[in-house]
Order: C-alpha cells, then structure tokens, then sequence
C-alpha cells in the first residue's frame, strides 16, 4: 500500500499531528478546511459564503497537490457555526459541486477552533491507481 502525506505547509500540522490530505492508492481524504488565507488569516470575516468559497479554494488547492481535482470528490463533510446560513454555504458548495454532485452533510457545531472561522469541510476524493 502507497501512502502520500500532503501538506500546505501551515505551522499546525506537525503541532497537531495531521497532514492536510493523504493519499492511499486511489483514495484521497482531505482533512477538515477552513478559510485561511496565504498569510494564515481567515478570509471573509464574518461572511458564511465567502469562507465556504475559500475553504473549497484549499480543498482544490490540496487535491491537486495529491494529482485529483474537485471532479473527483466523492464526499464532502461540512461543520458551520451557525445553520441559519445554510442557503449561503450550500449555495457556494453548489457552485463548486453542481455537476458532480458528491455525498454530503451539513451539521452544525457548537465552536470551530477559531471564533472568526463559521466552515469546516472535509472531502474525500477517488482517482484511479
């Protein structure tokens, strides 16, 4: 079995002890994203729909860094603050995911590990071999 850790290079992985995708054969399961920026800071303070867009940003950013694209998601997971924004989160998710349509959820939890941060999305992606 071939494993391939992928990281985006945020100080938290090796303090945490994650990697922000791994790689088994075909599999690939991205961890729990939110919407940090470059620089570490959260984007789109505040606003449910700009953080969702930015967290699928980083999702695609890490499938490819592991050779998949967004086409390839099979599964996402969504965690958010607040579930009254539904409509805008879905509504950003759908852009990204109209055509592919992947297995999904959406639930709401109490705290995310930054006050600023209202999404969490997990994706798991399938490619051949």
């Amino acid at each position: 079995m071939q494993r391939t850790n992928i990281s985006s290079g945020t100080p938290w992985e090796p303090i945490v002890g994650y990697s922000r995708a791994v790689r088994v054969e075909g599999a690939i399961h991205v961890s729990g994203t939110t919407a940090t920026g470059p620089d570490g800071k959260v984007v789109g303070v505040g606003d449910a729909y700009a953080q969702t867009v930015q967290t699928l940003k980083n999702i695609e950013s890490a499938l490819a860094k592991a050779g998949a694209g967004i086409k390839d998601v099979v599964r996402t997971r969504m965690f958010v603050t607040d579930i009254s924004q539904w409509e805008k989160i879905g509504k950003a998710h759908g852009e990204f995911f109209s055509e592919i349509r992947p297995a999904t959820s959406m639930v709401q939890v109490s705290a995310l590990i930054s006050p600023e941060m209202l999404v969490e999305i997990e994706a798991e992606a399938i490619v051949e071999g």
